[in-house]
């Protein structure tokens, strides 16, 4: 029989791995950085570690919808993809902040 998932372990899952889009747009938003340089800093900044590939899969989806742009730059090595916000993904960004924080607000403010 597997075991049961707590509650506090369902709700990490849904504000990181579920919501990665506001770690790349909170990264993007201090200077560009290619995909695995955004997922390393999410370990580093955030302490938990998305996979490579979702990594790839949220800029693609972010980057279609007009959230970030792509530019590639000649690197030490090999050309890399560097992405950056753009106003529209500022925007949602900002959106995402008031939004959590009429959450916290709602749920733990003594008044409610």
């Amino acid at each position: 029989m597997p075991l049961e998932r707590l509650p506090i372990d369902r709700l990490r899952d849904k504000t990181t791995y579920e919501n990665l889009w506001m770690y790349v747009l909170r990264l993007l938003k201090e200077r560009p950085m290619y995909a695995y340089e955004i997922q390393s800093e999410i370990k580093k900044r955030f302490g938990w570690e998305p996979a490579i590939i979702t990594a790839y899969v949220v800029l693609y989806r972010l980057e279609g919808k007009g959230y970030v742009m792509s530019e590639w730059q000649n690197g030490e090595i090999l050309p890399r993809k560097y992405y950056r916000i753009t106003p529209k993904g500022e925007e949602l960004l900002l959106k995402a902040k008031e939004y959590l924080e009429s959450l916290i607000r709602t749920l733990f403010d003594k008044s409610n």
